[in-house]
């Protein structure tokens, strides 16, 4: 598909999104359908506004399967609030609508996706998809990667608390390399399955985060915000995913078009912390390197659920072409966030962590990114519909060195280097401790702020 074929810019006006004959019609609008079907239509002259599914939310009859999802979810929606304030919009005078609309429109949006029903068996316990091969067994004592990388001087994790924070990190000479080739393996094998490569801003407003489903504000928030004062209400992005279902911002796309699949290599900026200890080194970082899959189809489940498991699929081949032994899993309800139906998690085995490590996931969040978005696809009989999209990770570039070095370690120390990467780096097939070790002696002095404990 030539994707800029299909790219054009339009002002696309407004409509209720609700047929006039239903209770809330006249709550929120929607765009208009195309008067040509041909292209893809964006609407750059006007904000775009989020369409919360009110039919749904506003039948009593789905009450009780909201609330259960948003506690299940352990989710932060209140569908008891939103009734009292429908309540309230049907009994207001005019001047007090607007308000209430208001209100209402941010409690719409705080309520979860809804979840696919084959999760309900599961309970708190994701569920074994498969775990092919067995988990190698080891004639020496399995190094984690930490040491294996030190011990090659490929890494420096040490010393780095006053000149770039916690959980940062050097890639040092063939580590770095295996982080390039490790990326151009992946979007190579990615090209070949018809993704189009996009390269995306790291800087997004905090609305079109949120509108992919992460909080923004709060001290919980895992979002790096700029500073407000000079920059405006403007934020890293987490995750390549932000920037790819943004693009699609207020379209109307052709149903012929569909599927759409995007991918897009950009480095990932999260403050999360942990104090587990299995997550310590380059396990959980504030900033790393990710290949990321994007999918967009036709508004049925049938659809985005088959997208779903091609991604799946796709994870499972490069993994499998790097010789990890991994296991999928399909995520429980609680560990859905907003704007997933249904996730998959692959963990790759450890051997140095003794443990199953997460090495990906993949999501089909449905519409609901779709109508915080408002992106919509047009039929033959010019019938709009919300979109579904999906995502999931191709390829996250630490833990997936993680997985690689203490899975192809020898017990000489060096690390064999699988077939499928030694093309992208000139045919290197292991990971030898240098001759001349490279070394740094550091000075050690007190920080400004135990300098001034100490006067």
């Amino acid at each position: 598909m030539n994707f800029r074929c299909i790219i054009c810019l339009n002002r696309i006006t407004s409509r209720p999104l609700i047929s006039k004959n239903t209770k809330y019609g006249n709550l929120f609008n929607r765009i208009n359908p195309c008067t040509s079907q041909s292209q893809l239509r964006l609407n750059t002259n006007q904000s775009w506004k989020p369409i919360p599914d009110i039919d749904y939310l506003s039948d009593p009859n789905n009450y009780e399967i909201i609330e259960s999802n948003i506690k299940s979810r352990k989710g932060t929606g209140n569908i008891r609030m939103l009734k009292e304030l429908l309540t309230k919009y049907n009994s207001a005078e005019t001047q007090e609508k607007d308000e209430l609309k208001k209100k209402l429109l941010f409690e719409a949006l705080k309520i979860p996706n809804r979840s696919d029903p084959r999760l309900l068996s599961y309970g708190d316990t994701p569920h074994i998809v498969e775990a092919p091969g067995q988990k190698p067994a080891w004639s020496f004592p399995a190094l984690e990667f930490h040491t294996i990388a030190r011990n090659l001087d490929l890494l420096r994790t040490e010393n780095l608390g006053n000149l770039t924070g916690p959980r940062t990190y050097y890639f040092i000479k063939e580590l770095a390399q295996l982080e390039q080739a490790l990326i151009h393996f992946t979007v190579a094998a990615l090209e070949k399955k018809g993704f189009t490569l996009f390269s995306v801003p790291d800087l997004l407003h905090s609305r079109l985060i949120e509108s992919c489903g992460m909080d923004t504000k709060g001290e919980r928030t895992q979002v790096y915000k700029l500073e407000p004062e000079f920059y405006g209400d403007v934020c890293l992005s987490g995750t390549a995913e932000m920037a790819l279902a943004s693009y699609f911002t207020e379209a109307v796309i052709p149903v012929t078009q569909l599927p759409i699949k995007m991918a897009a290599v950009s480095r990932c900026y999260r403050a999360e912390t942990s104090n587990v200890q299995e997550e310590k080194g380059i396990y959980r970082v504030h900033q790393f390197t990710k290949v990321e899959m994007f999918g967009v189809t036709s508004g049925d489940v049938a659809a985005s659920d088959a997208l779903l498991e091609e991604f799946v699929a796709i994870q499972k081949e490069l993994f499998s072409s790097l010789g990890l032994h991994y296991q999928l899993l399909d995520m429980p309800l609680h560990e859905l966030g907003a704007p997933a139906y249904r996730k998959f998690d692959i963990e790759a085995w450890m051997p140095g962590r003794n443990m199953y490590g997460e090495i990906s996931s993949a999501s089909n969040c449905t519409d609901y990114q779709a109508r915080r978005l408002n992106i919509q696809n047009i039929d033959s009989s010019n019938t709009l519909r919300f979109v579904h999209t999906v995502n999931g990770t191709a390829c996250a570039v630490p833990r997936t060195l993680i997985a690689l070095l203490e899975m192809h370690q020898q017990s000489n120390g060096e690390v064999t280097i699988p077939s499928a990467l030694q093309p992208y780096l000139d045919g290197l097939e292991r990971l030898r401790k240098p001759s001349k070790p490279f070394k740094i002696k550091w000075i050690k002095s007190k920080s400004p702020q135990n300098k001034a404990k100490s006067t």
